[in-house]
């Protein structure tokens, strides 16, 4: 075996990177795909080469228009493959902390109408019939995680 045969039979994994960003009364931002049928929170899949971090803020200013600070690690949640979905790897899926947005900088939100339809700030009450239990689960976890300063480990949301 090569070592180029070696690198090309490890396994693959998905990486997607999000963003919690809040409002000034405590709300998370959630955003609405034209491609899904259930809403998302800013963020998307880590290009080859790129690091998480670099990736979540690419998204931001793609999906957005914004050009936040990302910092913090929140929330590693190690996701399982979708049983309705064949061929779709396991995955990670990280949550960073973008902050909380100004009234001004969250009124100078751009959307791309390919993309994305709307978005709304949201509780996460308001936000658990739109989002997929499992995201609902791990934005709960980053919103706790914020707060105590201290980044958790889920599986499926858990």
């Amino acid at each position: 075996m090569t070592v180029g045969d070696f690198w090309t039979s490890l396994p693959t994994k998905l990486i997607g990177a999000g963003a919690l960003l809040t409002d000034d009364s405590g709300r998370f931002l959630i955003v609405e795909p034209t491609y899904k049928d259930h809403w998302e929170i800013p963020g998307g899949v880590v290009e080859s080469g790129e690091s998480p971090r670099t990736g979540v803020q690419r998204e931001l200013t793609e999906e957005l228009g914004l050009a936040v600070p990302v910092t913090d690690l929140l929330v590693i949640d190690w996701s399982p493959p979708f049983p309705d979905q064949p061929g779709r790897p396991d995955g990670l899926m990280l949550v960073f902390d973008a902050g909380t947005l100004t009234p001004d900088q969250a009124a100078g939100i751009i959307l791309p109408a390919d993309e994305l339809r709307s978005h709304r700030w949201c509780t996460d009450a308001e936000a658990a019939p739109l989002l997929s239990p499992r995201l609902a689960r791990r934005m709960t976890a980053a919103q706790k995680a914020r707060a105590a300063g201290t980044p958790s480990y889920l599986e499926d949301g858990a």
